[in-house]
């Protein structure tokens, strides 16, 4: 709504820079947990500034108005194209706030239904290779994590559970006793993803805290996805509770004061690790850019490995069609492995 209220006023006299206006609109006007504070004065006058701009909700009846803004959706802050992903988010959003407009009586219909505009298809969605470090890559980096000291040792399994957990960095970051269902001496163990704690910041939880508690990404709120975890990760995990223990609320990564890990701290473990391993020449691009990175490499070597895509979907918490589109692209060097099952499944029934 931040992105499309700009292009919903009578006129742009008058209108503030593109990063004050987002500010104020994102981070007060469209923010419930800050409507009874007061905004600083810059932000107050542009906040009365679209008071008397914004064009009434009747205006989108006009489907060239409609059009504008769906259009202003293509563009992020500085003028280049956005995503595919993060445009069909906000035409999503925009399409509810709509909806919810049908619903208060303030629109017959929900204008967008009467413009001829496409989304774009997802292919930006796919990852590029060259960000994704391969298994040799990934080895470096976990051994140059590890050996940074007691910081390095503190997030080496919180890296290992990226790479081998199959999970994202806020599951794992939510992963608490509970969720580690089985971590024998010997064989693979078992993990359990239910909560994720996002970093969003304190303005836009309901606690206060930078944190958000959430259930698992879009799936229901008491959803549990279950993940076979190699001997790898267990040995990781053994020790990491072996050596720092739960936090007192049950969570298994944690810093030494059992605060939530932050993307800043554990980012800047990764870039030392990142600057340890890679040559000079790679320093500059996106390789392993950030901790990430992990669970696209983790993904593709399973399906290189053979597994069926239904399974890597599954422990991934994708749908085989995202697993299929985003990660296809990693799975390298299979040509003669699937030749040969060709030729003996021609001369089984040839």
């Amino acid at each position: 709504m931040a992105t499309v209220t700009p292009a919903l006023v009578t006129d742009a006299r008058g209108m503030a820079d593109n990063r004050t206006v987002r500010t104020a609109l994102y981070s007060w006007a469209f923010n419930r947990h800050r409507w009874d504070e007061e905004p600083p004065e810059e932000l107050r006058a542009v906040l009365d500034w679209f008071e008397r701009k914004s064009l009434p909700i009747s205006a989108l009846t006009d489907p060239l108005v409609t059009r504008r803004a769906l259009d202003s959706l293509k563009r992020k802050l500085d003028g280049t194209t956005a995503a595919s992903i993060s445009l069909r988010r906000k035409r999503a959003i925009f399409h509810h706030a709509l909806e919810y407009a049908i619903e208060a009586g303030r629109l017959a219909e929900n204008p967008i239904h009467k413009v001829k505009w496409s989304l774009p298809d997802p292919v930006d969605e796919e990852l590029d290779p060259a960000t994704v470090p391969n298994p040799q890559l990934t080895a470096k980096l976990l051994e140059a994590v590890r050996a940074q000291g007691a910081r390095g040792r503190r997030l080496h399994a919180f890296f290992g559970c990226l790479y081998y957990g199959t999970a994202r960095p806020a599951e794992a970051v939510g992963l608490d006793r509970a969720g580690c269902r089985s971590l024998p001496q010997r064989g693979w163990g078992l993990l359990a993803y239910q909560r994720t704690r996002p970093r969003v910041g304190s303005a836009w939880t309901n606690s206060g805290q930078a944190h958000d508690d959430r259930g698992l990404k879009k799936r229901p709120s008491k959803a549990v996805r279950l993940v076979p975890i190699p001997p790898e990760l267990v040995a990781m995990l053994r020790w990491h509770i072996e050596a720092y223990g739960f936090a007192p609320d049950g969570r298994l990564f944690h810093t030494n004061r059992n605060g939530l890990l932050q993307d800043t701290g554990y980012g800047k473990v990764w870039e030392r690790a990142r600057r340890a391993v890679l040559p000079p020449h790679l320093l500059d691009t996106d390789l392993a850019k950030d901790p990430s990175s992990l669970r696209p490499a983790g993904l593709s070597g399973q399906l290189s490995a053979g597994v069926a895509p239904q399974t890597v979907a599954q422990r991934a918490g994708h749908g085989v069609d995202v697993l299929l589109r985003v990660y296809a692209r990693f799975v390298h060097d299979t040509d003669e492995d699937a030749n040969r099952r060709i030729s003996e499944w021609l001369q089984r029934w040839g």
